[in-house]
């Protein structure tokens, strides 16, 4: 054999065995979202989001492998398990419905795989202890949404407050925060009713509701199924202010309600109301930059709330990959209990929803810089001011 050919056989084991090395570092991105059924609003704008995400995370080849649930918690659990086993992905990101991520407590924990969950409901990451070591969430919790809201309402004289909301773990987490935070501002809550996401009619449950004839009302649900409560108020003549949670903000839910959405007020955080925060909220300059990026890619007016939090699982990546690479390579064991580990250690990290602190007790990180309120304006999602 020539010298020639075995330099040129040199270089090409040389450049395979760089090949193999770079395929080794790769990150793989697992995505479970609902893109389908009553939950698609939330799930088709997160998706949106993170196709706008960076090739690369902390300066490794990034693959992203996005799933859809169907908005099916069953669903949700087997494609977790596949991105896990087989396509062996060094974190899961999602899901973005209570139900289905806290069924995928038992997946990411089993395969010791950290969770960054797009859910409003705390359920997943409290008490932090067995499988929710394993989870973190991105959105702002109900409680503190709650908080804001009820503040709200004692300061605009509401005294009584009928509420319905799910019949499933999105409306229980909402009960739960918001009874609490209504019995500190000395708020009765006079009637409580449940609805389906699919259901067809709630006339039966708001009629029970308007008979107490409450100073409010509180639909906890969230996506466009909660336009169907609010509008059978409006249609039986009910006068009292309608408030809503954070999972109504996007657009089919304004496009769907129409005139019968007007005035509604609700919790939110940044994104949704980025252009009218006040100047000095610490969020505005993330959360501007992302609304106008994202609107400029899919028109103008289409920028969620859950957009906005999927576009912070990008930041929350990178500052924890950056530190968990020191422990082991992208597809080991040792890498993903690294990640795990580094996920509770965001300091002051700005993502367009909110600050994050994290912490081994504390896997959300946001506090009340990360909930304002928000009413429905002229067709579109405002900041209100307390």
């Amino acid at each position: 054999m020539t010298l020639s050919k075995i330099t040129r056989r040199f270089a090409a084991g040389a450049a395979l065995a760089l090949l193999a090395a770079a395929a080794q570092a790769q990150i793989k991105v697992g995505v479970d979202l609902s893109s389908t059924g009553p939950a698609a609003a939330i799930g088709i704008t997160s998706k949106n989001a993170m196709l706008m995400w960076p090739k690369t995370v902390a300066g490794q080849d990034a693959q992203y492998i996005i799933l859809d649930d169907g908005s099916d918690p069953g669903a949700a659990v087997r494609n977790i398990r596949k991105l896990i086993t087989e396509d062996k992905v060094d974190v899961i990101v999602g899901p973005n419905i209570t139900p289905a991520a806290l069924a995928a407590l038992d997946p990411v924990s089993e395969y010791q795989t950290p969770m960054i969950t797009l859910i409003g409901s705390a359920s997943v990451v409290e008490p932090q202890e067995g499988k929710k070591v394993w989870a973190f969430k991105m959105a702002q919790t109900d409680r503190a949404m709650a908080d804001v809201m009820t503040r709200y309402m004692a300061n605009h004289g509401v005294k009584t407050v009928g509420f319905i909301g799910f019949a499933d773990s999105y409306g229980d987490s909402w009960l739960n925060e918001f009874s609490k935070f209504a019995a500190l501002r000395h708020i009765e809550i006079v009637g409580s009713e449940r609805f389906n996401r699919t259901d067809a009619s709630v006339t039966g449950q708001i009629l029970k509701l308007m008979a107490a004839k409450p100073d409010a009302v509180l639909i906890a649900g969230a996506g466009t199924p909660t336009v169907l409560p609010q509008r059978t108020l409006v249609e039986r003549g009910y006068k009292g202010a309608i408030y809503q949670t954070h999972g109504i903000a996007t657009p089919e839910f304004i496009k769907l309600g129409g005139k019968d959405v007007e005035g509604t007020l609700f919790p939110t955080q940044p994104v949704v109301v980025a252009r009218t925060l006040p100047a000095d909220h610490p969020s505005k300059k993330a959360a501007l930059a992302f609304v106008e990026a994202y609107e400029g890619k899919y028109g103008k007016g289409t920028v969620t709330q859950f957009a906005g939090d999927a576009a912070g699982v990008y930041p929350r990546l990178q500052d924890a990959v950056a530190r968990a690479l020191k422990a082991g390579k992208p597809g080991t064991k040792e890498f993903r209990v690294a990640l795990r580990s580094e996920l509770e250690h965001a300091h002051e990290l700005v993502v367009p929803n909110g600050v994050v602190n994290t912490s081994a007790s504390d896997h959300v990180g946001l506090d009340q810089r990360a909930s304002v309120m928000g009413v429905v304006r002229n067709g579109s999602f405002n900041y209100l001011s307390q």
